[in-house]
Parts: structure tokens; sequence; C-alpha cells
């Protein structure tokens, strides 16, 4: 593959006539709003990979990658308003970090014909792409992190949690209310009780739903939360005293900005994560060099080798080897959009591959095929060490229960055929 884009970088620089247009990747950022300090550290991770990978390889197969930021306060109709005004400028994957957002694009990339990328959010059924084309959730997705958590509580209690409580805290969106399901059907499978706790937008009143905690005493308290809903989620549990090493939040709500402004007695609290935490990885080295010193850092520049940074950089990285494969599939750097879902659909993401990247045991392997856009459903827990101020994997990857999740994905994924008349693909 290398020797491939080699030639097509030769070809394209030596070539008589203009020079191929840009590759155009929007970001649907929010830097205002609420969640703001969530939304800063993953665009800035985002853009300042596209930058690397211009400054240091000259593009993508010799195009170079534009990033084009429109700013949604993560506000569903905003996003959708960025995604009708950035669609024309030749964009190839929308990933909107926005589960609300996501809803709403999906019939509408269907109908263009531009690959959409949820990496941990959005639909889960998306993950079947019988049914849906042009959605794709890999490495994990909701369900997943609902089940990761809930092996992780298994493994903490020899396999048996018959009896135990679990509750819920959840931001009351379409976000906050995937994992339900899911935690429903793994309590009738392993006997816990479930509690569901609602916490309304922003999140920042909960005093109800840690008095219900403090009263009923579950054993685990499990968490969907975003933006500033999670530290006042982790203050009200240190309020009480709840055992921090029995609260596990998901992958949105395991970031430093989470945990910093509780301090002290945010230490032990849990996360999942799709991806290793830190910056003890050799792409900041080339980061250092190509962006960083030479004053391209997106934002600020002071968010490199935070959780969100990481998943940011993460994104693009996997956005940028789509393009990759879809340059070698089609053998043309000039690539679509449905050239794009075509890479997508092709991606192969090995270890091998990951430390050519300098992200060394940084994601889980995978690959995506026809039937599945999801990835493996793998999933770390990392836990705060607050007087060390970082994150520490305290797991190895974690699978998923695909015992349970394929039948919900397979129910869910086939209702929305049947309602939006899709006939099954991949035959």
């Amino acid at each position: 593959m290398k020797s491939k884009l080699t030639m097509l970088t030769a070809a394209a620089v030596m070539a008589a006539g203009p020079a191929l247009a840009d590759l155009v990747f929007p970001s649907l950022s929010y830097r205002t709003g609420p969640y703001a300090a969530n939304g800063i550290p993953f665009a800035d991770g985002y853009e300042d990979y596209f930058t690397l990978v211009n400054q240091r390889d000259g593009g993508i197969g010799g195009v170079m990658a534009k990033v084009i930021e429109c700013e949604t306060g993560y506000n569903t109709e905003k996003g959708v308003e960025c995604y009708e005004s950035t669609k024309g400028e030749g964009a190839l994957i929308y990933q909107p970090l926005s589960t609300g957002i996501t809803y709403q694009l999906i019939p509408k990339v269907t109908a263009d014909g531009i690959p959409l990328h949820t990496m941990g959010y959005g639909r889960t059924s998306a993950k079947n792409g019988k049914t849906f084309e042009w959605v794709f959730n890999y490495p994990a997705n909701y369900w997943d992190g609902a089940s990761i958590a809930v092996n992780h509580i298994l493994d903490e209690n020899g396999g048996d949690i018959s009896g135990k409580k679990i509750a819920l805290v959840y931001h009351n969106s379409a976000y906050g209310k995937e994992p339900i399901r899911t935690l429903e059907e793994l309590s009738a499978k392993h006997g816990f009780d479930l509690t569901l706790l609602p916490v309304d937008h922003p999140g920042q009143e909960q005093k109800s739903q840690w008095l219900q905690i403090r009263r009923e005493r579950p054993d685990y308290v499990v968490m969907w939360g975003w933006g500033v809903m999670n530290q006042v989620a982790i203050q009200e549990a240190a309020n009480i005293r709840f055992p921090m090493e029995n609260f596990i939040g998901v992958w949105w709500s395991g970031s430093e900005n989470d945990v910093k402004p509780v301090g002290a007695a945010a230490n032990g609290y849990k996360a999942l994560n799709m991806h290793m935490p830190g910056a003890d990885f050799p792409i900041y080295d080339d980061l250092k060099t190509y962006v960083y010193d030479a004053g391209l850092s997106s934002g600020a520049g002071d968010q490199a080798g935070t959780v969100l940074y990481n998943r940011g950089m993460y994104a693009a990285m996997l956005a940028v080897e789509a393009a990759k494969a879809a340059q070698e599939i089609h053998g043309t750097a000039d690539i679509t959009p449905a050239m794009m879902r075509d890479g997508m659909e092709a991606l192969n993401i090995t270890e091998e591959k990951m430390a050519e990247l300098g992200l060394p045991n940084f994601g889980p392997t995978f690959s995506v095929s026809c039937e599945n856009h999801g990835g493996d459903g793998l999933g770390i827990v990392q836990q705060w060490d607050a007087a060390a101020g970082k994150w520490n994997a305290i797991t190895d990857y974690i699978q998923s229960d695909a015992s349970v999740l394929d039948a919900l994905i397979a129910e869910d994924s086939g209702a929305y055929a049947a309602e939006n008349n899709i006939a099954e693909r991949c035959n």
C-alpha cells in the first residue's frame, strides 16, 4: 500500500495541469456553550492530527487535508445547519460528536452519499452495515460500553453479581438513554437490580438523585454524563461518601475536566476508555516538531495529552487511514465521498499499523466489513490518580457480550430497515 501511495504522490506532483483540490474534513465542533470544556480538546486533537499529516507527510497520498470547522454549541439544530452549509465543499466524512446531531444526520448522509463516523456514540445499531451503508461507529459503541462496565463489575465479584444493585445516572437525552435497554437485558441475565436516575441538561442539579443513591445504597453507580454533569456527579458522590472505586463512567465521563475540579475527593473514580490515556507515545514527538514548535497548534495549544485531545486525534487518524485505503482501492488520490465510504468499510487497524503511526498499543486492533461497521467492541477501564494528576489504565481490553448485543442490534436495525424500506445489502 505504501508503494502505491508513493506512486500516487509522485504522479500528483509531476502531472501537468492544476494541483488536486484539498481533501475536505469538516469538524462539527463546540468551543462554546455548556459542553465547551469537553468540545475544545477533541476539536484541537482532531485538527492537530491533520496539520501533522500535512506538514510531515505532504498530505494524504500527496493531497493536502483541509479541516473546515463549524461551531455547533452541542446544539442539534446548529449541527444540522453546519452539515448543510459544509457538505457542498467536498466533505468526505462527518464526525458530529453528538448523538442528537447523529440521529438527525443519518437520513441526510444516506440520501447525500456522505459517510458518517460516530466513534463511540450515536445510534448503536448502525454497527449493522447491512442496513446502515453510510454510517460507521467503530471501534466501539454505547451498548459495548454498558456491557464492558458490567463485565468489569463481574470481574470484581468473581463472576456473580446476582442481587447486587446498580444505579445508572444518565444525561436525560438521546445520548444518555442509549445504554438503558442493554443494561435491562444484562440485568435479566446476571440478576442485578437496576435503578435509572435521569439528570436534565446541563446537569448542574443532581441533589435529589444522589439523595436517592444515599438512601438506597446501590453497590455500583454507572454514569452516562457529559460536560459539567460529570464533575457535579463526582462531587455529589464524594459528598455522600460513595466509594469512588465503585463509580464507573462511560468514556464520555472520563476526562481530566471531569475529575480535576473535584480535587483529591475524585481519587479512585473509574471510567471506560476506547483508547489509552496520556502522551507517552512517539507521535507526540512528531506533533512537537511539526505542529507545536511550528506554532500551528489548534486553539490555545494547551490540550495535548488529555483524554479528549487523544480521542480527537484518534478520530482524525482513523479518517486519514480510511482515506488512504480509499485511494488504494480506487487508484486515485482525488477521492470522492463514495470512495471514502469504501475505504472506511475496508479499514483494517493492526498493531503494526498503529506502531508505524507512532501510536503503539494506543487502541484496539479491529477490522471493518460490509456487515460490521462497528469493530469488535473492546474497551478498557481507567482510574483517576488524584495525587499524580493522571488517568491510569487498570485493565486490559475487555470484550463486550456479543451474545446479548448482537440480538439487540439485529432487532433495532431490522426495525429501522422496515420503517424506512431499506433492503439489506452484503448478500
